[in-house]
């Protein structure tokens, strides 16, 4: 109940922010990633790297998964640097792309967009920053997802999701190819004479 009542009290503050600043707020469809691009983008560098495709959905679970997205949230944003897509121009069937340096969230929103951080906030990413220890960080990551691991093993059989080239990884499609011998011919009539 309080976790839905903490739910209702931050939709009712982005409702009234987003309408300040005439912001629309739309839906996104499943299955559909065009529709959430920047969001999406982040499915396989955060999310499944992070916890993999295992299902996880018993309540030690998700204490377990809450305990983890705030952790990883701040190695993200905090001290993960990520490039960003400047420009994308075709020239035929080549796609040149230009990405800017590589820097982290927090750097980029202090450098690009300082103007929308009062100053309180400011202060506060600092020390955050400063004081976030990283390897300390990355241990406690490292436990959340270990216990995930074992929870998810000791409900049974873990079912890893095949990756969309197994095939070629498995090389079952690289076998030796098949030669003509010398005295066959490798081209075949299309009908008897």
């Amino acid at each position: 109940m309080r976790a839905a009542e903490n739910l209702g009290r931050f939709n009712h503050h982005l409702r009234r922010w987003c309408e300040t600043r005439q912001v629309t707020l739309t839906r996104g469809r499943a299955s559909h990633s065009n529709d959430q691009a920047h969001v999406e983008q982040k499915n396989w560098s955060v999310v499944r790297r992070t916890v993999g495709y295992y299902r996880y959905d018993t309540p030690r679970e998700l204490a377990l998964l809450n305990q983890l997205w705030p952790l990883v949230s701040l190695q993200v944003n905090l001290f993960l640097p990520q490039q960003k897509l400047l420009s994308k121009t075709r020239h035929g069937a080549k796609v040149t792309k230009r990405h800017d340096t590589a820097t982290t969230p927090h750097h980029r929103l202090e450098r690009d967009h300082s103007d929308l951080l009062d100053p309180h906030d400011q202060a506060r990413l600092a020390a955050l920053h400063h004081d976030t220890d990283l390897v300390e960080l990355k241990h406690r990551i490292s436990d959340i997802q270990g216990n995930l691991l074992e929870l998810a093993r000791r409900r049974g059989t873990i079912q890893r999701r095949a990756k969309t080239n197994h095939i070629y990884l498995s090389r079952k499609k690289l076998d030796k190819p098949k030669r003509a011998s010398s005295d066959e011919s490798t081209k075949h009539t299309k009908r008897a004479s």
